[in-house]
């Protein structure tokens, strides 16, 4: 989603970041338009593999933007200057994936790969977002088993039904209305684009460029809407609809995104020769992974270790999604499915620390339940998950159930920001054709409402994360050259 993408690796991602030390002294930041910055004492990011060229600071916001005198949280940023000074153009925002995650480290993790003509025009710019990580956290104090991945994404039980996902969605929500205080309410991708021109004005920036992924590049696109004439080159990587249910339409994205990308995965798995091969076509490949999901549901197989502790048919399921975020994933998917074939199942993954996960699963909790209403009878979701699962057999229902929100205890602070075609043109899209998280038909939803301002880039590629990771080099040349001279294709192409 980060949006809920992936949060195993990103469990593992915010165990790192939860170990830079917080700064050791605080500036407030001013109203977000102040040309006046206020002093910021930056401080080493302490945390292993940093780069020492990373420093650390802390500023203060409104909890309640609404009431920007009342109580201040704090949001935790770092910086890695510009490796030229005498060509430095500004401040590169890494706007993080998630909900739920946070890009603290990644000047010396992600900023590194940037070519040398990047690095040389910006200050690197990573932030914890509000509530999450070295920020003012959050939690809400989940039982152990609501963090386990198939109780984040509501699978339906095997029989179809959600009375499990309602139960569920009562008890994480009561949860945090016991425990997660007053900023729980305050948790909104709104208020994440507000936050990011409180760390603009600090920095002293006129404008920031931004390289938004994934759920970033809903915040980039926010950004761009609320606050248009403070941007300057924007990237959206691997992209959500601007659908104003947002978060729900994400989930709904699920459904098309793993039909299409299973059929890679398929074709991989059928390829003669390859040790972990399924079977002899991509269809046979479907067929096996169907009928071994529903074996599992009806017979799990213990799974010591993990959460829960037996394989399933919804934890292979869940298994899939994640696995085709990456085809570097592949093997493993393919040696879990060859393993549960036989009745065994391999090592269970390492989990990451509770507190980790508490405080990623509070935050993507209240994103995505405080960002737009939710319905809260069962009915509303029951025709939905059943026409779903007949339609779309690899996600069994799950992009239409209920999650957590069902029973959420506040509602929404204000409606969804519509993303439009008003403002400067600042903005390059990248999008591979395959992605099973943020799929291509989102992508051009996206593109179609921001119209002139934008480009896109679509990338003949397999995965999640285009820029850098899964893309392929033509994508990689037009967006750095884009980042590096402000050179743009003058209309939308395709990279083969």
């Amino acid at each position: 989603m980060t949006k809920i993408k992936r949060n195993a690796a990103l469990f593992a991602a915010s165990a790192a970041v939860l170990s830079l030390a917080a700064p050791a002294v605080t500036a407030s930041a001013s109203t977000a338009d102040d040309t006046r910055p206020p002093h910021l004492h930056w401080t080493k990011c302490e945390g292993t593999g940093l780069d020492p060229r990373q420093r650390c600071a802390t500023i203060e916001v409104p909890m309640d933007y609404a009431d920007p005198h009342g109580e201040k949280i704090t949001l935790a940023f770092s910086r890695i200057p510009a490796e030229n000074p005498r060509t430095r153009r500004g401040a590169l925002f890494l706007i993080p994936g998630g909900p739920g995650g946070g890009s603290l480290d990644q000047p010396t993790s992600k900023g590194q790969k940037l070519p040398q003509e990047v690095r040389n025009a910006y200050d690197l710019i990573g932030f914890d977002p509000r509530g999450y990580g070295r920020s003012t956290p959050v939690g809400c104090g989940f039982e152990r088993s609501d963090l386990a991945r198939t109780k984040l994404l509501p699978w339906p039980a095997p029989d179809g039904s959600i009375k499990a996902n309602m139960a569920t969605a009562r008890r994480m929500s009561e949860a945090c209305a016991r425990n997660g205080g007053r900023l729980i309410r305050h948790i909104s991708s709104a208020n994440e684009a507000r936050d990011l021109d409180r760390i603009r004005a600090a920095l002293g920036e006129r404008k920031i460029s931004a390289w938004g992924v994934s759920y970033g590049t809903y915040i980039g696109a926010v950004y761009n809407q609320l606050f248009p004439d403070r941007t300057d080159r924007f990237v959206l990587d691997s992209n959500d609809s601007p659908d104003t249910q947002v978060e729900r339409a994400w989930f709904a994205a699920y459904e098309v995104g793993a039909e299409d990308n299973f059929a890679q995965f398929a074709e991989w798995a059928s390829r003669p020769g390859s040790p972990e091969r399924l079977a002899g076509t991509p269809a046979q490949v479907r067929r096996l992974f169907l009928r071994l999901a529903a074996r599992l549901d009806r017979a799990p197989l213990p799974w010591p270790g993990a959460n829960p502790e037996e394989l399933n048919g919804n934890v292979l399921r869940q298994t899939m999604l994640d696995s085709l975020y990456d085809p570097d994933d592949y093997p493993a998917l393919a040696k879990l499915i060859l393993a549960a074939r036989k009745g065994t199942v391999p090592p269970a993954p390492q989990a990451p620390p509770e507190p980790v996960m508490q405080n990623v699963t509070a935050v993507i909790a209240a994103t995505v339940c405080n960002d737009v209403a939710w319905p809260r009878s069962a009915a509303a979701y029951e025709k939905e998950v059943a026409e779903s699962r007949v339609k779309f057999p690899l996600t069994a229902g799950m992009p239409r159930n209920a999650a957590m929100c069902a029973a959420w205890p506040y509602p929404s602070q204000e409606p969804a920001v519509r993303i439009t075609d008003r403002g400067p043109s600042t903005v390059l899209m990248v999008q591979n054709r395959h992605d099973v998280a943020t799929p291509l038909s989102g992508a051009l939803e996206l593109r179609r409402a921001l119209g002139r301002r934008a480009v896109m880039v679509t990338v003949n590629s397999t995965g999640h994360e285009a820029y850098l990771a899964n893309g392929n080099a033509c994508g990689d040349r037009t967006v750095s050259r884009f980042l590096a001279t402000g050179e743009r294709p003058g209309r939308d192409i395709v990279c083969d």
